[in-house]
C-alpha cells in the first residue's frame, strides 16, 4: 500500500491575497493531500489581537474553493497538537517568520515528538493582511472616503 503524505497550512486567510495563495500552492507541491486550517474568528482575535475582516464561513468557502486545496478544517484550539490529533496530517506548513523564533521552535519541538515535519515558505513580504487592513483603515477614516456618489 502507498503511503500519502497528508500537509497541513494553517492561516487566518483573511482578506486573501497572493501570499495565501503562495503557500498553498507550494504546500500542496510537498504532499499528496493538502488540508487548509482556516483559524476561527475567536482563535484570530486571541492570535492577533482583532477578528478578521472576512467572517469565518466566507474564509472557509474562499479556501475551499483553491485548487490546491483537497478539504479545509476550521480551527478552534490554538495547541496545533491537538489540531495534529483531529487531522492525522504527516507535515506542517507555516511562513519562515516563524522561523528561529519562540513559538516556531516550539512548534517544532512538540510535532518532533509525534513525528511530524514542520516545512518554512518564504513568507510574502509585498502583501500581507495586515497592511491590506491598514489601507482599509485609512481609508474608513477619511471622511466620505467609501460613500457613494
Amino acid at each position: 500500500m502507498v503511503q500519502h503524505r497528508v500537509g497541513y497550512a494553517p492561516g487566518v486567510y483573511d482578506l486573501f491575497h497572493v501570499g495565501h495563495l503562495n503557500i498553498l500552492r507550494h504546500a500542496r507541491s510537498q504532499c499528496d493531500y493538502l488540508v487548509a486550517g482556516v483559524v476561527s474568528d475567536e482563535m484570530a482575535a486571541l492570535a492577533k489581537g482583532h477578528k478578521p475582516v472576512i467572517p469565518l464561513t466566507e474564509r472557509l468557502e474562499i479556501v475551499r474553493s483553491v485548487r490546491h486545496v483537497d478539504a479545509a478544517f476550521v480551527e478552534t484550539v490554538p495547541d496545533k497538537v491537538e489540531t495534529w490529533q483531529q487531522v492525522r496530517f504527516d507535515v506542517i506548513f507555516k511562513g519562515d517568520d516563524w522561523r528561529g523564533t519562540e513559538k516556531g521552535e516550539r512548534l517544532e519541538r512538540d510535532f518532533a515528538e509525534v513525528g511530524v515535519e514542520v516545512v518554512y515558505f518564504p513568507y510574502t513580504v509585498h502583501t500581507s493582511s495586515t497592511q491590506l487592513r491598514r489601507a482599509l483603515d485609512v481609508l474608513v477614516s477619511r471622511p466620505g472616503a467609501l460613500s457613494a456618489p
